[in-house]
């Protein structure tokens, strides 16, 4: 697969399997991405390779959907593929490796938009430089997932004996 247009990496004090439940759970990640604000599973009741998502998103005042199709569901490796006006728009990828410290997660994102496409989706989402922008939320939903697995991995350990 080709080098992701906008790419971030963080160690996580947690296990591999919580971050991947995190990461797939529509509802939670909205919680901790920057544009995305929620979603509904289509054809599924979860995450499995095939089934589809809406995905709505908020920036500012603008809202979007988004239609996704899920690639990759297994604990190392979530990532889906993004549609919108049943054109491809990009590729999102979560990539899950046990580290001794629990372990490190890479969110990823290649942009699939066509040339053309692009001013339209400007004028939708108010981003201009789309991967600049992908950055910096990449950078932000990595530390809020941080925070949320870590936070998650205690109240666990608390509520053993």
């Amino acid at each position: 697969m080709d080098k992701p247009d906008a790419s971030g990496s963080i160690d996580v004090d947690a296990p591999a399997d919580l971050v991947y439940r995190l990461v797939s759970d529509l509802p939670g990640m909205a919680d901790l991405a920057t544009e995305y604000s929620g979603g509904r599973w289509l054809n599924a009741d979860g995450p499995r390779v095939g089934a589809r998502f809406r995905g709505t998103n908020k920036r500012g005042v603008r809202f979007w959907s988004t239609v996704s199709t899920v690639t990759n569901a297994e604990p190392g490796k979530f990532a889906f593929e993004v549609r919108s006006l049943g054109l491809a728009v990009s590729r999102w990828q979560y990539d899950i490796e046990p580290n001794a410290e629990g372990c490190r997660v890479t969110e990823s994102t290649w942009d699939r938009r066509p040339g053309w496409f692009r001013p339209v989706t400007v004028l939708a989402t108010g981003v201009r430089d789309r991967v600049q922008e992908n950055q910096r939320n990449i950078e932000a939903t990595l530390a809020r997932l941080k925070q949320a697995a870590e936070a998650t991995k205690a109240a666990d350990a608390a509520e053993r004996p």
